[in-house]
């Protein structure tokens, strides 16, 4: 992927403010297990960090703290930002009557969301209450460590769906009563990201300080689509696959929806009312 550094105006940065807390003060604890325990819970619906078996609850943590980081994180928070700027772009085209804009929240370990307190075990998450999305930075690690899903275009995916969450808020389709099943929203919300990710396919868009994709990234997608549905998560957390606990689609079907708003770019080919 080709993209370029922005202001950082699509992201409220909680890092400094976040940390993982229980009774009161901090307590260690490894990131790379915590955002497996994230992985797991954010695509199968079950919180895995009740492994952790703590009888006590996090507390609330100032945002406004001081940022430590890395230059390689901070590289980061500046493509975490120029994704989101670029997908935001695209639905302001695409929907200029009704898209309003969200941002990303970056946190570590916990957040105090308009929907409650959330531990990086809930994975990226969308907030309906005060519409915007939640990120944790170590989960890209993960995703690429654990489950062999690499690359720019993988993480980037993540976004976008969870972008198109947002986008189904605002069309009514997340919350307002919807009897819409997760699975379904989750699968619209992959050919959503999809939708993106034909845009910034077009050439010549980096030339104009766009998000480009570049021979290979849809692939990486597709992979990453491929190594987060419910079936493979389930047998690699527990060994067996349990239909009745899906929440976001097969690797299958994951792959079958990303892959139709990556080849459409039509937002009204993303009805899954028939899944």
């Amino acid at each position: 992927m080709r993209w370029t550094p922005g202001d950082r105006s699509n992201i409220e940065d909680a890092r400094g403010g976040s940390g993982f807390r229980m009774g009161g003060g901090a307590v260690p604890i490894g990131l790379g297990g915590l955002i497996l325990l994230a992985l797991f819970s954010w695509l199968t619906g079950t919180n895995f960090l009740s492994l952790l078996n703590s009888t006590e609850q996090p507390t609330a943590v100032d945002r406004s703290a001081p940022v430590s980081s890395t230059p390689a994180e901070e590289r980061e928070v500046d493509f975490v930002d120029a994704v989101t700027k670029d997908i935001q772009s695209t639905w302001q085209t695409l929907l200029p009557q009704q898209y309003r804009p969200t941002r990303v929240v970056l946190f570590r370990d916990v957040i105090d969301s308009a929907c409650g307190m959330a531990e990086s075990a809930t994975g990226p998450f969308y907030c309906p209450r005060d519409q915007r999305v939640y990120l944790d930075l170590g989960f890209f690690q993960e995703m690429s460590r654990r489950l062999g899903a690499p690359g720019d275009f993988a993480r980037a995916y993540v976004i976008a769906h969870e972008v198109g969450h947002h986008v189904q808020r605002l069309s009514g389709i997340l919350g307002n009563g919807s009897s819409a099943s997760s699975v379904r929203i989750e699968l619209q919300a992959d050919c959503l990201a999809g939708v993106w990710g034909h845009v910034a396919s077009q050439p010549g868009r980096a030339a104009k300080g766009e998000v480009e994709l570049e021979p290979g990234d849809m692939e990486q997608g597709l992979n990453a689509a491929a190594a987060i549905g419910d079936d493979r998560l389930q047998r690699m957390a527990t060994g067996q696959v349990m239909p009745e606990q899906f929440t976001h689609g097969t690797s299958a079907q994951r792959v079958q929806w990303l892959r139709r708003g990556l080849t459409t770019g039509d937002p009204n080919a993303c009805d899954t009312s028939g899944e």
